[in-house]
């Protein structure tokens, strides 16, 4: 645990805003996470990561750590540009500028595999590859929501959720004279990405219950469905490099599956305020920012210069930055966390004055990153270094 005056000391002379990642805690959740794999490989989810640094830092960690989960074709192409290698798109590009920069970095000996759910996608990608002297590795997404009357539990990806769907898209990809199949992806996000353990009233935890339940059922589910295609594709003498299944969330069910040869994680290096409502895991707050006291319009209330970095996603309170050091501060339900300006109800045991720092996690992880130019690298008390982050970098990949 990092008390406010452990921080208050660190970042005693630095001007607000900032951001910063506090070294010693990712490195326990990078331990942690690694112990929680059960042999499996990981594959970080640059997405959530968004620093080139830290990148390198959590790849170097631990030999669990094989290859980076991107989120874009501009992206794959600028960290292989930085000498990462073993690149998984994690979403289908069209882009054809986008697509072409990969295509000439496979060609050139790059191990970047693309991601596809369609005939189409395999067409658009031949009329592009055409002449490449390398074959084009691609992987094929398979949806992992589940469907109930009147409920869909999970999110809108793939089309493909049975070996009856997948079929024609490997068929099509073994008769392709420039592609090749080398994984396949299966994400459960209601998994993954759903906390169980939110804290409030009997209808609280009743949802939490419900949650549990159809998740356990998810769990089951797409266990099956990749088993069910790994089969088939074992029958067809076609079986992958890749077969890549879940999140921070769903890490400890993912690695129980035999045919899973690597599980994919990021936000759980940083652990981010919606990892704060699980109940299967915990890590460490790694990630968070300062922002300063500008004004108290009353004894419980202080006001903060900017901070309103919202995570994307349906909205909701749960998508706000929530307020982490020092103990007692909770943002006002008719203002939350603005783009100026972020007032606090504070009723902690420290004393606040003007100019002191109020320190806040993202609710997401890496979108941090989209605000800062770099963070402040923290260890043992003290700034240790700035690590640029893709904004600081020059890059906006979305």
């Amino acid at each position: 645990m990092r008390t406010y005056a452990y921080y208050q000391s660190v970042f005693e002379h630095v001007p607000k805003p900032f951001a910063f990642v506090d070294l010693d805690l990712l490195d326990d959740n990078a331990r942690a996470i690694a112990s929680m794999a059960q042999g499996k490989n990981i594959r970080i989810a640059s997405k959530s990561i968004r620093c080139v640094e830290i990148l390198r830092r959590l790849l170097n960690s631990d030999s669990a750590y094989q290859g980076i989960m991107c989120f874009t074709a501009e992206e794959a192409a600028f960290l292989a540009g930085q000498g990462f290698d073993d690149l998984l798109l994690g979403y289908p590009q069209w882009q054809p500028q986008g697509l072409k920069a990969v295509l000439e970095l496979i060609e050139a000996g790059k191990s970047i595999t693309l991601m596809v759910d369609s005939i189409g996608h395999i067409e658009h990608l031949e009329r592009l590859a055409e002449g490449c002297k390398r074959p084009i590795p691609v992987c094929i997404d398979i949806d992992m929501s589940v469907q109930y009357p009147g409920l869909r539990f999970g999110v809108w990806r793939s089309p493909i959720s049975s070996w009856h769907a997948a079929e024609p898209v490997v068929q099509r990809i073994q008769a392709s004279s420039w592609l090749r199949l080398d994984g396949m992806m299966g994400y459960e996000a209601q998994v993954a990405g759903v906390g169980d353990r939110a804290e409030g009233s009997i209808m609280t935890w009743a949802k939490n219950q419900l949650i549990r339940r159809l998740k356990k059922r998810s769990i089951q589910e797409a266990a099956r469905r990749r088993e069910e295609i790994i089969e088939h594709l074992r029958k067809l003498h076609a079986l992958p490099r890749i077969v890549n299944a879940g999140g921070t969330g769903s890490l400890d069910s993912s690695c129980k599956e035999p045919w899973v040869t690597e599980v994919t994680v990021g936000s759980g290096f940083y652990s981010p305020g919606l990892f704060d409502h699980y109940a299967s895991f915990r890590y460490q707050p790694a990630a968070a920012y300062g922002i300063e006291i500008v004004r108290q319009p009353q004894p419980d209330i202080i006001t903060c210069l900017g901070g309103g970095y919202p995570a994307s996603g349906a909205g909701g309170s749960d998508r706000l930055p929530k307020p982490y050091l020092p103990e007692g501060l909770k943002l006002l339900p008719l203002e939350g966390a603005g783009e100026v300006q972020t007032p606090l109800r504070y009723t902690g045991n420290t004393k606040l004055v003007v100019g002191d720092t109020v320190f806040f996690r993202h609710a997401k992880a890496g979108e941090l990153c989209e605000r800062f130019p770099f963070l402040y690298a923290v260890s043992n008390g003290r700034i240790v270094d700035q690590y640029a982050t893709y904004r600081g970098m020059g890059e906006c990949f979305l």
